[in-house]
């Protein structure tokens, strides 16, 4: 699993936080950022430099013929493909505890609500007699 991640020397792809990528001159540099161990002040980080594809199309316009466009690597592209994933998976954790925090708060005034409503039934009893 993750066997492009394996492959730039990241063996422990659950210890990945983000990733960020921007284009510079005809390179795409990848950084990746790792979970900050307690105590430490900056977040590991690796960064990885890719050359642009560069593919010859023939122009929509016929009097230009041919005209060259840039792309991102392959290889890059399934690399973003395994960090989506990781990064991804560990939005939904967050998003599913927040749900479950939600729930929970939602829960706890539905039982408090329903307490003084029981109360205030009791205390009506008790005044009748």
């Amino acid at each position: 699993m993750y066997d492009n991640l394996k492959s730039l020397g990241v063996n422990h792809p659950d210890d990945i936080d983000r990733y960020s990528l921007r284009q510079e001159a005809n390179n795409d540099i990848l950084k990746i950022y790792f979970r900050r161990d307690k105590g430490e002040l900056f977040a590991k980080s690796v960064k990885f430099k890719y050359p642009r594809q560069r593919k010859t199309v023939v122009s929509y316009n016929a009097a230009e013929g041919y005209r060259e466009i840039n792309g991102i690597s392959p290889n890059l592209r399934y690399v973003i493909d395994e960090l989506d994933q990781i990064c991804l998976r560990d939005q939904t954790e967050v998003d599913l505890k927040n749900k479950i925090l939600d729930d929970l708060r939602h829960l706890e005034s539905v039982v408090s609500n329903k307490i003084a409503e029981i109360e205030a039934d009791l205390e009506k009893l008790t005044r009748q007699k």
